[in-house]
């Protein structure tokens, strides 16, 4: 039922149960926890969207009463399967293989998506968005509105939206724009460069509030817009799992995709050396991969010898990931080594935390992580270039296992919690 003393907020979500993977996760546990402090969240999302992963289970999540409004969605994914279903799923939930080993196909679907559609796959959703929500605004005086992206054709909704209406507008950016990894493997041409970052500048001047889930994302974009930027990461969540204990066998799990690009060769070096001049360590190292893998990372581990102790699970529900993440002996957290990532957050982050699990994660030096895993004291964070002190760490991990001493003593929570974090958004949109 209707609150009429909370304040109407309609969000625009391309991902929503049952979608699987992190892009769902940040606005189902708003959408939760947002009724606690006078908002009422009300989820505009695609009616027969083309998501690459499903979750069944997070349908089970979505809050009783929420309304969710949806409407069709024309989707090119469809088409391309047509041509290669397995190329057009994989392209299509970010698995991008290297430019040496892409087919004619990829390199075709690759050009056609950066450069045709503009700026993303969802364009073709905008218009009729558009079109729906400006009358369904006026009609229940919705007061804020809130585009997540990407996709930042989201974005784009919320531009025409605010040019036709007196409303609040927020963007979130889960992630950056022009600068995200991915975005350079598009082949873009010259003028498609040139219209994302002019679609890019007129959403970042034109909405009521930016926010970020990363400093370095709000330094960046600090310098192209004078709107305000507030950072609100991801974060965790409570859960009903439990374990009957964790695994037997010295478990180093990553939960999550692992693109092409995500590769860390000095990692998998490192496990070789350590399985060949460690007769224990080899003996019960297991190398757990779940979620969708890169073709190229398998072929990297193999390459070192790690193959009779690779398990790749695979795609699995957010119950059973954490349950991976509880069990593991140590968890595995992994970005790619450039100034581009650093502003990376992933979502699983935040519930490696609360896993009670050490966390071993290399990226770029100086990443907003690194900052994160070092104030919460939940585990140890390499760049590409510290082969030797990721070795050392290694070790003193695997001989606290062996004395059954591996643990966690994390500090400062608590910021992160899902409920802590939606206060604060539901003070963004009350103060402005």
């Amino acid at each position: 039922m209707t609150d009429m003393n909370k304040n109407k907020t309609l969000i625009i979500t391309y991902y929503w149960p049952p979608a699987g993977g992190p892009g769902v996760q940040r606005w189902l546990k708003f959408v939760k926890y947002l009724p606690d402090f006078e908002i009422e969240p009300i989820v505009y999302c695609p009616e027969n969207p083309n998501y690459p992963i499903l979750d069944e289970s997070l349908i089970n999540e979505i809050p009783d009463g929420v309304t969710i409004l949806k409407q069709p969605i024309n989707e090119p994914y469809g088409l391309a399967s047509l041509f290669s279903k397995g190329k057009s799923k994989k392209i299509s939930s970010g698995v991008i293989p290297k430019a040496k080993k892409q087919s004619i196909v990829e390199k075709a679907m690759l050009y056609v998506r950066g450069n045709f559609f503009i700026p993303d796959a969802r364009k073709n959703w905008i218009k009729p968005s558009v079109e729906f929500l400006s009358q369904y605004i006026k009609d229940n005086n919705i007061e804020t509105i809130i585009t997540t992206g990407p996709p930042h054709s989201l974005h784009i909704i919320g531009l025409q939206l605010k040019a036709r209406l007196d409303v609040k507008w927020f963007a979130d950016f889960r992630d950056p724009w022009t600068t995200i990894g991915y975005h350079k493997d598009l082949k873009l041409t010259t003028s498609s460069k040139a219209k994302h970052l002019n679609l890019e500048q007129n959403v970042l001047n034109t909405a009521d509030h930016i926010i970020v889930t990363s400093h370095h994302t709000k330094h960046e974009f600090e310098t192209k817009t004078k709107k305000p930027i507030t950072v609100i990461t991801n974060g965790y969540d409570g859960h009903n799992n439990s374990i009957e204990g964790k695994d037997e066998e010295f478990t180093l799990s990553h939960i999550g995709s692992l693109l092409s690009e995500r590769n860390p060769l000095v990692l998998w070096e490192t496990l070789s050396e350590l399985i060949k001049e460690n007769k224990e360590f080899s003996e019960v190292f297991r190398l757990q991969l779940i979620g969708v893998v890169s073709d190229d990372v398998i072929e990297s581990i193999n390459q070192f010898g790690l193959k009779n102790h690779l398990d790749v699970v695979g795609y699995v529900s957010h119950d059973e990931a954490i349950k991976f993440q509880m069990k593991s002996q140590l968890l595995l957290l992994i970005e790619i080594d450039s100034e581009d990532t650093k502003a990376i957050i992933a979502g699983k982050v935040f519930e490696y935390l609360i896993a009670e699990t050490p966390i071993l994660a290399l990226g770029p030096k100086d990443a907003d992580v690194e900052k994160i895993i070092t104030s919460t004291n939940t585990g140890s964070y390499f760049n590409y270039t510290q082969k030797a002190e990721l070795k050392t760490q290694l070790l003193t991990y695997f001989d606290a296992f062996q004395n059954n001493t591996l643990c966690v003593n994390a500090i400062g929570l608590q910021p992160y919690s899902r409920k802590a974090l939606t206060e604060k958004l539901s003070q963004l949109i009350k103060d402005s």
